[in-house]
C-alpha cells in the first residue's frame, strides 16, 4: 500500500494537516511585530531586523524553562492592543497556516491579554474572528482552502477565566468552538478554575486544559477527573505513568484511563524540547505514545517562538520515528476526530479532503 511509504519533504508540505494547539500570540511574523511596534512607538524590541528578531525569539525560548519561555510573549502582546493589529495578526495566521497545507485549525488566544489599551473582551474576540474570516478568504484566493476556528483562553494566574468562558458561549455559533486555560502550571492548578469548568459543562461547551507540560501527572489527573477536560493541552507527561522496565510497556491507571477513553493529547514536540520536556526530538514521548496507540495529535504550539510549522513537525517525526504516510494521516485524522466542530463536519473533512489527498500524494 502506498500509505506505507516514507513521504518526501515536498510531499509532507502538500499533505493536508489539522492543528488543534496553536497560540495566536505565539505565531506572529517577525516583520509584522516590527511594523506594529513602529506604528505604536513600542521601543522594547531587542532588534528591528526581522531575521535577528526571529533568532532572538527562538534563542530566548531554548532556555528549558517554561517561565522564561512565557516571558517572550510580552512583546507580541504589546503590539496586539488594537482592533486593527488583532485583525492583521489573525488574518496572517490563517494565510500562513494554509500555505503550509493546514486545512483545519483551532487557534487559541486569551482575550484578556489584549485589553490593556481599552478594548473590551468582546471587541478582542470579534477582531480575531474578523481576521480569521479575511485570512480564510485570502487563502482560498491563493488556492489554499482552510477552516480556522477560535478557542478562548483564561490565564491560570489571573481571575478572568469566567469572562472568557461566557464569551465562548456567546460566540459559539460565530467562530468560537471552545475554551482553554493557559499560563504557568506549577502553583496554579486547574481546580482553581473549577466554577468556570462547571459553568462550561452546564452550557454544553467544549474545553481543553493545558496540563502535563511542565508539571506532571497530578496536573493531568486534575484536568481530567476534577475539571472534566475533553482534551489535554500537551499531556506529554502521561509518559511518567508508563513503566518501561519490563519486556512490554506497562501502563499505570491514569495512562490506561487516558488511552482507553481516547482522550486526545495535543502534543507539541519542538516546543517541549525548548521547555525541557525532552532532550532531543527522537527522545520525545510522541513516538512511543503513538506506538502505544494513544489518541496522539501533532501541533506547533507557538510557531514564532519554536520557529516551526506543521510541515516541520511532520518532517521531524518522519526523521526521528520512521513515520510513513499512514502515521501522518493517523495524527491528522485523530486531530479532526478530536476537534470541537460538529461530528458530521469533522467527518466531511476526513472523507472528502484528508483521505483522498493522502491516497493521491502517497501514490505518486
Amino acid at each position: 500500500m502506498s500509505l506505507d511509504k516514507t513521504p518526501t519533504s515536498d510531499q509532507i508540505k502538500r499533505v493536508p494537516k489539522a492543528l488543534l494547539h496553536d497560540h495566536l500570540d505565539g505565531g506572529l511574523r517577525p516583520e509584522t511585530i516590527i511594523e506594529l511596534a513602529q506604528q505604536i512607538g513600542y521601543k522594547k524590541l531587542p532588534t528591528d531586523d526581522p531575521k535577528k528578531l526571529a533568532d532572538w525569539f527562538e534563542e530566548s525560548c531554548n532556555s528549558h524553562s517554561l517561565v522564561r519561555y512565557l516571558e517572550t510573549f510580552s512583546h507580541t502582546i504589546a503590539v496586539m492592543q488594537s482592533k486593527e493589529a488583532i485583525i492583521r495578526v489573525s488574518r496572517e495566521c490563517a494565510i500562513d497556516l494554509a500555505r503550509d497545507g493546514v486545512v483545519y485549525a483551532e487557534v487559541r488566544g486569551a482575550p484578556e491579554l489584549f485589553t490593556e489599551q481599552g478594548l473590551t473582551l468582546d471587541q478582542v474576540v470579534e477582531a480575531t474572528l474578523e481576521g480569521y474570516k479575511q485570512g480564510m478568504a485570502e487563502a482560498a484566493s491563493e488556492g489554499n482552502k482552510i477552516r480556522v476556528e477560535s478557542l478562548l483562553c483564561g490565564m491560570r494566574q489571573n481571575n478572568r477565566s469566567q469572562e472568557a468562558a461566557v464569551a465562548v458561549v456567546k460566540y459559539r455559533e460565530k467562530g468560537v468552538v471552545g475554551f482553554d486555560i493557559a499560563g504557568p502550571e506549577d502553583g496554579f492548578p486547574p481546580t482553581n478554575q473549577l466554577e468556570t469548568f462547571e459553568y462550561l459543562r452546564k452550557e454544553n461547551a467544549h474545553f481543553t486544559v493545558h496540563a502535563g507540560e511542565a508539571y506532571g501527572l497530578p496536573s493531568i489527573w486534575e484536568a481530567i477527573q476534577i475539571c472534566g477536560a475533553e482534551r489535554l493541552g500537551h499531556g506529554v507527561r502521561i509518559i511518567d505513568d508508563i513503566d518501561f522496565s519490563g519486556d512490554k510497556p506497562k501502563l499505570g491507571p491514569l495512562a490506561s484511563y487516558v488511552r482507553d477513553r481516547r482522550i486526545p493529547l495535543e502534543l507539541c514536540p519542538t516546543s517541549n524540547l525548548q521547555t525541557g520536556a525532552a532532550k532531543t526530538y527522537s527522545d520525545h514521548p510522541i513516538g512511543m505514545l503513538a506506538k502505544l496507540r494513544f489518541r496522539v495529535t501533532l501541533n506547533t504550539d507557538n510557531r514564532l517562538m519554536s520557529r516551526t510549522s506543521m510541515s516541520n513537525e511532520m518532517s521531524e517525526c518522519v526523521k526521528s520515528f520512521g513515520w510513513k504516510f499512514a502515521d501522518l494521516q493517523r495524527v491528522t485524522v485523530n486531530a479532526l476526530k478530536s476537534s470541537f466542530i460538529p461530528f458530521e463536519e469533522r467527518l466531511e473533512i476526513i472523507e472528502k479532503v484528508v483521505k483522498p489527498a493522502y491516497a493521491a500524494i502517497s501514490a505518486e
